[in-house]
């Protein structure tokens, strides 16, 4: 899961970003609300948690902005505000959910599984020929057996998936799973598709990763 998370005190947000990516989450870190403007115009993320207090515009500008384009994902805001007032500006422009700082970092994690989980809950597991996915455990599963995967591993299996087929982009995997202003290069991402291949020979999938020269990937079900 992709996640935005604009916070202006550096020193909060690297030690979220890294508490969040332990936690399987590929999250861009940016610093004021201008940065999360652009981002949320521009990126494709799962959910967002918003600051209220940013240099440049506050979270609740941006909050009203995105929505009004119709950037409908799941926000948090995360503030040091406790005003009754505050908390009901911002639910009222659209948040999903408010946590004043200082706060518990099980409980972000906990808000941010739950302002997330009425899209996963619909159906939890992704199917292709006799190949699952769960994305509640990241289990890769076929009859003859089951691996759980990596975070990256799991984001460019279910980017897959959800094409039914479709041919992805090398650059969409490395905007989505890398970041919207990664330095990494491209051959990282065939690197990863090498070792989803191995771990569906090793499950004997009668689904192949199957490569589109110089424009990206898809899966093909072997008949």
């Amino acid at each position: 899961m992709k996640l935005l998370f604009a916070e202006d005190e550096k020193s909060l947000s690297k030690a979220v970003t890294a508490i969040l990516t332990k936690n399987n989450y590929v999250v861009d870190a940016v610093y004021d609300g201008q940065d999360a403007l652009d981002y949320l115009e521009t990126g494709d993320y799962d959910a967002a948690i918003l600051d209220i207090m940013m240099p440049k515009m506050d979270g609740i500008s941006v909050l009203k902005k995105i929505r009004a384009e119709g950037i409908n994902i799941p926000v948090i805001m995360l503030t040091a505000k406790s005003e009754i007032d505050d908390k009901v500006l911002g639910l009222d422009s659209g948040a999903n959910d408010y946590l004043t700082k200082p706060f518990d970092t099980k409980e972000l994690l906990a808000r941010l599984r739950a302002i997330t989980r009425p899209v996963h809950m619909v159906d939890s597991t992704m199917n292709f020929g006799n190949l699952s996915l769960d994305r509640a455990t990241y289990e890769l599963s076929t009859p003859s057996g089951s691996l759980r995967l990596a975070g990256k591993e799991f984001q460019m299996m279910e980017m897959l998936l959800a094409g039914k087929g479709q041919l992805v982009s090398t650059e969409r995997f490395l905007e989505h799973i890398w970041g919207y202003e990664t330095e990494v290069e491209l051959n990282v991402v065939w690197v990863y598709i090498s070792y989803l291949r191995k771990k569906l020979e090793k499950l004997k999938a009668n689904v192949k990763i199957k490569a589109s020269r110089n424009q990206g990937y898809y899966l093909e079900e072997e008949k």
